[in-house]
């Protein structure tokens, strides 16, 4: 059995732009759609969602029935977190609120096995095909993308250092939480917020890095590709049913 390729990864390190959807639904049914909906990733979020570690796996699962490359963001950057994460069959793993290159170093050190890192050895995980991989201790960091959330005015002061850091492919700007931390809350679209957005993926980027981000519309997806982003979620699932029902009640007198 061979350890399955990150394509994700692969694009990112070549510099293609890879366009995804975020998903907050806890279904997997949603998630099988989603992989065959034509994006190159999409974002299981078990941050702000009700996700647990035993319900992300059939989320791995259904989305393993399409092309889609999965990710997942579990609800903090911890080694105990991201161990099960990774087990479970994650290759690519987004941690939020990560505010110094220290803590993108500790992310990257639990994702790899000694002696670059911290991970725990489990002989017969779905990660490692139940046993069958036999290189998988070996290889599996080669395959694993490795996502760091930037999301502060604190953190983007240090924007540099933490995307510097090596083991990091890329740095995922959060623009609800950004927006709070400037003083705008709720106004993620605020001048300074975007013009801080727009500064951080030339930052990303002049250090070797992939920046991305969640736009939550067409417009401000492709806004973000032409500043230089390269992995862009292009919206959320639970807003585009939310979106679809009022416009389906309103043109039904509703």
């Amino acid at each position: 059995m061979e350890l399955k390729k990150n394509t994700f990864k692969a694009a990112l390190k070549e510099g293609r732009p890879q366009l995804g959807i975020w998903s907050s639904f806890c279904s997997p049914v949603v998630s099988e759609m989603l992989a065959n909906a034509g994006f190159d990733w999409t974002l299981i979020d078990a941050e702000h969602s009700p996700l647990e570690i035993a319900d992300l796996l059939p989320l791995l699962q259904a989305s393993a029935a399409g092309p889609t490359m999965p990710a997942v963001r579990p609800p903090w950057n911890d080694k105990v977190l991201i161990k099960r994460v990774l087990d479970i069959g994650a290759q690519t793993i987004l941690l939020p609120f990560v505010e110094n290159p220290e803590e993108a170093a500790a992310a990257v050190r639990a994702c790899r096995y000694p002696p670059d890192g911290i991970r725990g050895v489990a002989g017969a995980t779905r990660a490692s095909g139940y046993g069958k991989i036999k290189d998988y201790l070996h290889r599996a960091q080669d395959e694993i993308c490795i996502l760091v959330q930037v999301e502060t005015g604190a953190a983007l002061a240090q924007l540099s250092e933490i995307a510097s850091t090596d083991g990091v492919d890329g740095v995922f700007i959060g623009p609800s939480d950004l927006s709070a931390s400037l003083g705008h809350l709720g106004n993620p679209g605020h001048p300074d917020v975007q013009a801080a957005i727009k500064q951080a993926a030339q930052t990303i980027r002049a250090a070797g890095k992939a920046p991305g981000i969640l736009a939550v519309s067409a417009d401000d997806a492709q806004r973000y590709l032409d500043w230089g982003y390269l992995f862009v979620a292009c919206g959320i699932d639970t807003r585009i049913l939310s979106a679809g029902l009022d416009d389906l009640a309103k043109k039904m007198g509703r």
